[in-house]
């Protein structure tokens, strides 16, 4: 979801009203998906990398991510979302954490999609832990014995389906570190506009353009 800076930038305001928009924006794009059926979607809220910013964005960002647990709850567990929070959560407050795990036990019944909010994530993060997960749950197994379907089993979206489509907002060309293992045949749909703009209408338009791709795994394209 790139571009709530540079959207707030455009109009003379301060970043977090940008990233206020842009939090704003995904209740549309979620209810968008539940009217295709989309059973899963994960949005990338917060990388490992972006600690990285200014103290006071940072602290933003957090409050936003809490006022959103808080508000947004309720609606939906009525509309059917189920809420799962991926990422390292020990850097947050012991607050923060409180509400996150609320959020998702309240929504666990939830079974119309299920709504992944990556916060605090990295792609090489997740690979990394998902290692150590593995070698913990078989303790004096060798290395070797370690398969990709093994290890994919304790990644952060070890029970969601492979990613089908990658949309990125905000004219970047590259993924950021977001779920690496997980995008290996995911197609990529890059768009220059920002994420607070970003319509169902465009959302449609990715879904379209993903229908029309010929995906073959690696396989032959047949004559």
């Amino acid at each position: 979801m790139d571009g709530n800076r540079r959207w707030a930038k455009k109009r003379l305001l301060p970043a977090a009203l940008g990233h206020a928009a842009g939090a704003k924006r995904v209740r549309a794009i979620v209810e968008a998906c539940l009217r295709s059926n989309i059973p899963h979607i994960t949005i990338f809220a917060f990388s490992t990398e972006n600690w990285r910013r200014p103290e006071e964005e940072v602290s933003v960002l957090m409050s936003l991510f809490a006022s959103y647990l808080q508000k947004e709850v309720d609606q939906m567990e009525e509309n059917g979302v189920r809420l799962q929070v991926v990422g390292d959560q020990s850097k947050f407050s012991p607050e923060l954490q409180t509400l996150i795990r609320r959020a998702e036990t309240q929504t666990q019944s939830s079974n119309k999609i299920t709504l992944r909010v990556a916060a605090n994530y990295g792609g090489r993060w997740d690979m990394i832990q998902a290692a150590k997960a593995w070698q913990k749950s078989n303790p004096g197994v060798d290395i070797q014995n370690l398969t990709e379907e093994a290890l994919a089993a304790h990644l952060c979206t070890g029970q969601a389906p492979e990613m089908d489509l990658l949309i990125r907002t905000g004219g970047e060309s590259r993924v950021s570190n977001f779920m690496l293992w997980q995008a290996a045949y995911a197609e990529m749909y890059f768009i220059d506009t920002l994420w607070p703009d970003f319509t169902p209408k465009q959302f449609n338009e990715a879904l379209a353009w993903f229908a029309k791709r010929d995906r073959r795994f690696g396989s032959a394209a047949p004559f």
